[in-house]
This record gives structure tokens, sequence and C-alpha cells, in this order.
């Protein structure tokens, strides 16, 4: 009778343990996917990227001039450059706030990425949505501007990104751009859309491309009619990476760096050859 009880009270408990094994599975499965990039910018675009709460990160990107920017130009590294210069810090895991420094007209911006879902292992959930914003001040001279609030613009951008494998992963990025001021034959706002990948071809080594398209139509600066403000951006590149670093060299066509920069005020056709090499350098400090 000793043996039919033990018998009878470990069926009755075989379907308690099936089913802890089948919720463990499933808390394992359904853990957040890695991140779909190595660095929290691709390119000229941020990405979905946050990095663990307590992190700086510490980025220098630099833009040389234009290659046909002239003769005896070296293929733009003795032309103008524009740098900027920025720090970010992750004030909790979802959640970065930080500051840059730009060249070219002395843009100083504060920007801030929040994570807003997470893709899942299980693909419960496929993608990832961040949400990227800044608040930019152009601090040159005061005659430089009509008023005071002619200095600020603004920035918001929706990064919808997807890891499809651990060697190829994609966004596409909505956003819109606000200047206070501006030209007559422009608007104060812009909406464009982005969408960039990329794809490892080494364990340190992977190929990126980014792509930004201005959806909002601007007229013709009567100073300058055969300038177009509705060129889309192009960028093709390769990025190198380690645990903490990430350099990023490329073929862009975008000047700016400051992301307002290059949706509202892109000149250059990167199939008329105006465009130029950069490079992003990062580096991560955990604390």
């Amino acid at each position: 009778m000793k043996h039919y009880k033990i018998i009878l009270f470990t069926f009755l408990l075989l379907p308690l343990m099936v089913l802890a094994q089948e919720k463990k599975k499933d808390s394992i499965i359904d853990k957040p996917e890695r991140p779909a990039f190595e660095s929290a910018t691709l390119i000229d675009n941020a990405t979905n990227v946050l990095f663990n709460k307590n992190t700086l990160e510490v980025m220098m990107q630099h833009r040389f001039g234009e290659i046909n920017g002239g003769e005896n130009d070296l293929a733009g590294f003795w032309g103008a450059s524009n740098i900027r210069i920025a720090l970010s810090y992750a004030i909790l895991d979802r959640l970065t706030v930080g500051f840059g420094t730009t060249k070219e007209g002395r843009l100083q911006d504060f920007n801030w990425k929040a994570g807003l879902l997470s893709q899942t292992r299980s693909d419960r959930i496929p993608v990832s949505v961040t949400y990227y914003g800044n608040y930019t001040i152009d601090a040159r001279k005061k005659d430089k501007f009509a008023v005071t609030q002619h200095r600020y613009s603004y920035f918001n951008q929706l990064i919808i990104a997807r890891r499809f494998s651990p060697n190829f992963s994609l966004q596409i990025a909505p956003s819109v751009s606000h200047f206070n001021g501006v030209d007559s034959f422009m608007e104060n706002d812009r909406f464009a859309i982005a969408l960039g990948g990329r794809a490892k071809v080494s364990s340190q080594t992977a190929i990126l491309f980014d792509y930004s398209q201005p959806i909002t139509s601007f007229g013709t600066d009567p100073d300058f009619p055969d300038l177009s403000y509705d060129n889309p951006g192009i960028s093709l590149g390769v990025e190198f990476g380690t645990s903490s670093h990430t350099f990023q060299i490329f073929l862009t066509n975008l000047r700016g760096i400051v992301p307002q920069q290059n949706y509202m005020k892109n000149t250059n056709d990167f199939f008329d050859g105006d465009f130029l090499i950069g490079f992003n350098i990062t580096r991560n400090y955990n604390f």
C-alpha cells in the first residue's frame, strides 16, 4: 500500500514539474534579443542600442571636405572639416542622456534616447522600438539671427529595428526636424524616413549602409537655383568593433553631423560626386 501511495503522489506532482519546466523554458526563450547593432550610431543616424545603467559613451565624429571640393585638396583631407565631440550617459538601462558640440554652426546639442519595446528571442515582440530626440542651440554671434529664438532647432525620431540573425540587422526610422527660423523657400518642419542596415563579415567587422529620404519638399533658393534641398542622404561604410570600442569609416554626402542639419539643409547629390569621407569613433566606460 505504501508503494501505491508513493506512485500516486509522483503522478500528482508530475504535471506541476512539467509546468515548472515549461515556464522555465519560456522565460529563457523570451529574454530580450541581443542589440541589433554594435554602436549607438549607424553612420549618420542613431540606432536602438541602449547601454547598461552607468555606462558612459565618449564619441568623436569627423567629416572631411567634399572629395570634389577643389583642386589640390587630396580627396577632401585638406578641405574644411566638420567635427563633433559628444558624451552620453545611461542613467537607466533604458534611458540615455547626452551632450555634444559641433564645429560648423557651433551647435550645442542636448540629446536623449529611451527604449520603448525590446525584440524578444521568441519573436513574441518582433522588433525593438526606441525614441531618440535632441534640442540644439546655434551658438554663433547674435548678428546671425533676427531673433534669439531662431537659434533653436529640434529633432524627434522613432527607431524600429530588428535583428534578423547574428549577422544581419535592419532599422527604419521616421523623423521630424524643426527649426525656429528658416529661409523663405523652406518650411519650419521636415518629415523624413531613414533605412539602415548592418551585415557582419567577420567577428569584428561589418558592412554598413544608411539611407535618409526627406518627405517634405522645399522650394528653390532664389540665390542658388541649381541647388536642391531634397536630396537623399546616402552613406556606405565599414565598422570595426571590440567590447568597448567601435570605429566606423564611410563615404557619405551628408556633411552635417547633428541630424536635423542633414535632413533640413543637405544640398549634396551623392550621384553627382558630392560625397566625402567620414569616421565615427566611440569608447564606452562602465562605472
